[in-house]
């Protein structure tokens, strides 16, 4: 190691230590450990150019022990990135680009926002799926345009967390070669030793999956940790891993190799320690950076500035060469056309037959896939009941990288988390899929999507207790108010054709919004009111012969809203004129104006019903004091679905009751 390579690896430490200390919070045990290990990725064999962080061939790296954050914030600063002295200083401080951990969209150079150890990992094996279908799909002999890595630093935590296995697993199986991961293994986790909770050998674990396994003795070493990097992108067959046996808190006399260094400033004598020991001069002043080491870093990234400009290169004489492949290319990275989708007759064509949401949703897969040659997608092994694959399209694997089909076997989590590192990678569209119920497996990635403002779809069929026959583990009830109170997710559950292609309109043309579909197993009548008004998360499916002066309203969703619109039936014959809303979207609803809320739920009628066969939990903002629930009060059961639906009051006769209980009640 050269001097001015000690300098700048010491210099991440010495950053990092500063703005955690000067916050008063944060973890600086990951920067000074990993530092080395670090430095020499981004600086010798990391494809990235601060001048255009988001450009296309880049190699990406994502923090997956996001509470390391000073260490990817240290790289941004002395690379270039536009992160600047100032703001390591305004660490974990409102409104600061250097939030606690790293969050994508806010800070430029950060892949993906982690907080969730092992999140990282599971986004990374996305991403390098991602790289492998567009090189599949764009590569030409001579022009290998999609040519770029994955790499992924994590520790003990990262590998304990589930996620990662599940992950990890696919990546061997798919022979990812293009990802690689670091492995910063201090043995320290909060608690103290990993050996009290962690004693298996990592690395035969991660052999068993399929990746080449590594080890470097001693993170400080450079030429090491260099040569185990160019070893990873040498094996064309199996993705990665790479053991770099660390001491967490380096440098720091009374801090270094203990817990306590992990999540807590080292205190300001410790870290005058800390610079003292590692020759750090004026190690009195904070945030001092010595300019020999920004000069170096600036020749640092000339590297990168120049691989993109020989790309650049490359990619022009691509397109002079496959005009047509360049217009894919194009179509590919371009917003989808919201307008010519949303007149595109034959997409929203249908049989006039009674038939499964999940079932229509299938055949809306099947015309998107034609239109948005980028749609990639599948199930966690349910493609079958999902109605998820394409047909006509091969399936993505080891031997054919080109497929569409994606085959995530049975692990809902990692595949939240590979659908968000396919999105983040760019130039794909990509859709999930599983049974409605085990959305709460999905969920911590379905929030990172929101959190991200990542447009994935997930296709959650057997929505309620129309499942039946498997019971109460397999009925979904809480499910939906859990994912409607999610923050940046439009929860979609349709009721017929119309409004089915009307979720998959909003999903395909979401910019930064992820979008779930709810959807039935049942056959589902196809409704005469139901309209492209789906778009705006409620409207009249069925109108009142007054609508003036109506005696209620009834607001259904998904298989509940045929059922209100027969109780509307049975309650003209006794009298009573009611409005039937079909709410497929609240989230949708409540981003209307207040005319057109107004219009479809007047507050003057203070007589609603909602009918929804799961929780009811969340309706008392459209139904109020006044209204009332028919929707479900506790678990399932196991038997068919249409006894199940009598046997929780989904009925006509029912529902026509509290109707009437409602609309006496508020007279």
């Amino acid at each position: 190691m050269s001097n001015i390579d000690t300098t700048c690896v010491n210099a991440i430490r010495v950053l990092a230590a500063d703005a955690i200390q000067k916050a008063k919070s944060g973890h600086p045990g990951l920067p000074l450990g990993s530092a080395a290990m670090a430095y020499e990725l981004w600086a010798r064999h990391m494809k990235h150019n601060a001048g255009n962080p988001k450009w296309a061939n880049r190699d990406r790296f994502i923090l997956s022990g996001g509470h390391g954050s000073t260490l990817l914030y240290s790289l941004l600063h002395f690379f270039g990135y536009g992160l600047t002295l100032d703001d390591m200083k305004q660490f974990r401080q409102d409104g600061s680009l250097t939030p606690g951990h790293p969050e994508y969209g806010h800070t430029v150079g950060v892949e993906a926002t982690t907080g969730p150890l092992g999140a990282g990992m599971g986004m990374a094996v996305g991403m390098a799926m991602a790289e492998a279908h567009l090189a599949a799909e764009f590569n030409r002999p001579g022009y290998d345009i999609v040519d770029h890595y994955t790499f992924a630093l994590g520790g003990d935590g990262c590998m304990m967390e589930g996620i990662s296995s599940e992950a990890f697993s696919l990546a061997g199986t798919l022979g990812l070669s293009k990802l690689i991961i670091l492995y910063d293994s201090n043995k320290i986790s909060i608690e103290g030793n990993t050996d009290i909770a962690f004693t298996e050998n990592v690395q035969a674990r991660m052999a068993a999956f399929g990746f080449q396994t590594i080890t470097v003795e001693d993170g400080n070493d450079l030429d090491a940790i260099g040569k185990a990097i160019e070893a990873a992108k040498a094996d064309k067959e199996r993705p990665s891993f790479i053991t770099v046996k660390t001491q967490i808190g380096y440098g720091c006399p009374a801090k270094q190799g203990k817990a306590s260094a992990h999540g807590e400033p080292l205190g300001e004598e410790n870290v005058k320690a800390l610079k003292e020991n590692l020759g750090w001069p004026d190690p009195d002043k904070a945030f001092s950076i010595p300019e020999e080491v920004y000069a170096h870093y600036h020749e640092l990234a000339k590297r990168g500035a120049e691989a993109e400009k020989e790309w650049n290169e490359l990619f022009a004489q691509y397109s002079e060469k496959f005009p047509e492949e360049r217009a894919r290319w194009d179509k590919f990275h371009a917003p989808v056309d919201a307008d010519a989708l949303l007149n595109d007759e034959e997409f929203w064509s249908y049989e006039d037959k009674a038939q499964a949401t999940r079932s229509l949703s299938g055949v809306m897969i099947n015309r998107l896939k034609d239109k948005l040659p980028q749609l990639i997608g599948g199930s966690a092994d349910l493609a079958p009941s999902n109605k998820t694959h394409m047909n006509g399209e091969s399936d993505f694997s080891k031997e054919n990288y080109v497929g569409r089909n994606l085959h995530f076997g049975i692990r809902e989590l990692a595949m939240a988390a590979m659908a968000n590192g396919i999105t983040l990678h760019g130039g794909l569209r990509t859709y999930i899929a599983t049974f409605f119920v085990f959305s709460d497996y999905m969920k911590p990635m379905m929030r990172l999507a929101a959190l991200m403002k990542l447009p994935v779809t997930y296709v959650l069929t057997h929505d309620s207790i129309g499942v039946g026959e498997d019971g109460p583990t397999h009925e979904p009830i809480e499910q939906l108010a859990m994912l409607r109170a999610m923050p940046n997710l439009n929860v979609f559950r349709p009721a017929d054709a119309t409004e089915t292609a009307a979720g998959w309109y909003l999903a395909a043309t979401a910019d930064q919004t992820p979008t779930a579909l709810v959807l039935t197993r049942q056959n589902l009548p196809q409704l005469a009111g139901s309209s492209k008004e789906a778009l705006k998360g409620a409207y009249v499916v069925s109108e009142a012969k007054d609508a003036a002066n109506m005696d209620g309203i009834l607001i259904g969703t998904g298989s509940e809203v045929s059922l209100a619109i027969e109780a509307q039936a049975a309650l003209a014959k006794e009298g009573l004129d009611v409005r039937v809303v079909s709410m497929p979207c609240m989230e949708l609803f409540a981003q209307q104006d207040a005319s057109y809320q107004e219009q479809v739920l007047p507050r003057s009628v203070r007589a609603r019903v909602a009918v929804e066969a799961l929780s009811g939990f969340g309706w008392g903002k459209y139904i109020g004091f006044d209204g009332a629930v028919v929707c479900m009060e506790g678990f399932g059961a196991s038997a068919p679905g249409p006894l199940l639906f009598k046997k929780f009051g989904f009925t006509v006769e029912h529902v026509t009751e509290t109707a009437k209980k409602v609309i006496a009640a508020n007279r």
